[in-house]
């Protein structure tokens, strides 16, 4: 089984896959599939059956007695000489198991400069983490890569004390203190929040704002004078700043600490050498404008118009941008 999960593993670093997902069917076949560059792939692996994924459990260390509810854990591996961090997740339907087993570190090796291919675009992430103090939000729907962009900037970043409060650990990092949200083991964003405080941070990532808890300690850190970067769930910059409000966050709170938003989309490139991302973006100078007249400045660039742009310098093609904007 240990062989199995190894040569999958080689796979996985071989095509810079981020998830293998696992499906039991009713018969006892273990269907497989890789996602790639957001694609999922199919395998086509006949010999697999249900005892590997219950390997799975067992190398997670999760109750292989208790299959029918949800459960999470997580191990480390080695293939071709990379150490990898891998959490599995179990969840279980009326008729089948599904399970996904995540690698924590395969965005390790991306560059800021890998992110985008509007030089303009990169040089404004380059410039996010100089920033002393103020709260960053990267925005953009699932599967848009805002997380890849938050730690992609976190690994490049030198000289700064960096920790990490996230729910769960997204990417695994050696490069910075990584802490994971635990209720049971009373470790809540509160908490944790209150733990980091102690130890003189430059910068506190918080993995997502998706309650008003985390939205809270968000701008109670941005308030005591540290760089806080995190990501929300949003279609568009004055869409992130609107889901702040809607979180409780006073739109003069926002003026006070916010010191940027970004949104994203991830484009599959015309020339087929992967995907890259377009941005949005509204630093301290858009932000107060909005603010103060309830409208965007006119020099901001919206998604739409980057990815016209992106298309008209021939990164991205005419459909791929109208497909991903509808």
């Amino acid at each position: 089984m240990e062989q199995i999960l190894i040569a999958l593993l080689k796979a996985a670093v071989r095509y810079k896959a981020t998830d293998i997902h696992f499906r039991v069917e009713p018969d006892g076949h273990l269907s497989t599939e890789m996602r790639i560059g957001g694609t999922m792939v199919p395998l086509d692996l006949k010999s697999l059956d249900e005892r590997f994924f219950r390997y799975l459990l067992y190398r997670a260390d999760m109750d292989v007695s208790s299959t029918a509810l949800p459960q999470t854990g997580s191990f480390e591996a080695e293939a071709d000489g990379v150490r990898l961090a891998l959490r599995f997740a179990l969840v279980s339907g009326f008729h089948v198991q599904s399970g996904v087993l995540r690698i924590l570190n395969m965005t390790s090796g991306l560059r800021i400069r890998d992110l985008s291919m509007d030089p303009r675009q990169v040089r404004h992430l380059e410039r996010i983490t100089s920033r002393r103090s103020g709260l960053y939000l990267f925005s953009g729907p699932t599967g848009s890569g805002k997380t890849t962009t938050l730690y992609t900037i976190l690994n490049e970043t030198e000289g700064k004390k960096i920790y990490t409060l996230e729910d769960p650990v997204e990417v695994y990092s050696d490069r910075y203190i990584q802490l994971q949200v635990n209720e049971s083991r009373h470790l809540s964003f509160a908490e944790g929040i209150r733990q980091l405080m102690r130890h003189d941070p430059d910068i506190i990532m918080i993995g997502e704002i998706r309650d008003s808890e985390a939205a809270a300690m968000a701008v109670r850190c941005a308030l005591t004078g540290h760089l806080v970067l995190s990501t929300i769930h949003a279609s568009s910059c004055t869409g992130a700043l609107h889901r702040m409000e809607d979180l409780g966050v006073q739109a003069y709170q926002l003026e006070d600490i916010l010191c940027g938003v970004s949104n994203q989309r991830l484009y599959e490139k015309q020339d087929g050498s992967g995907k890259t991302c377009i941005y949005e973006m509204m630093e301290r100078k858009e932000l107060m404008y909005y603010f103060r007249n309830h409208r965007t400045d006119p020099d901001f660039i919206p998604l739409g118009k980057a990815a016209e742009e992106a298309v008209r310098r021939g990164i991205i093609s005419a459909q791929e941008a109208e497909a991903d904007l509808c």
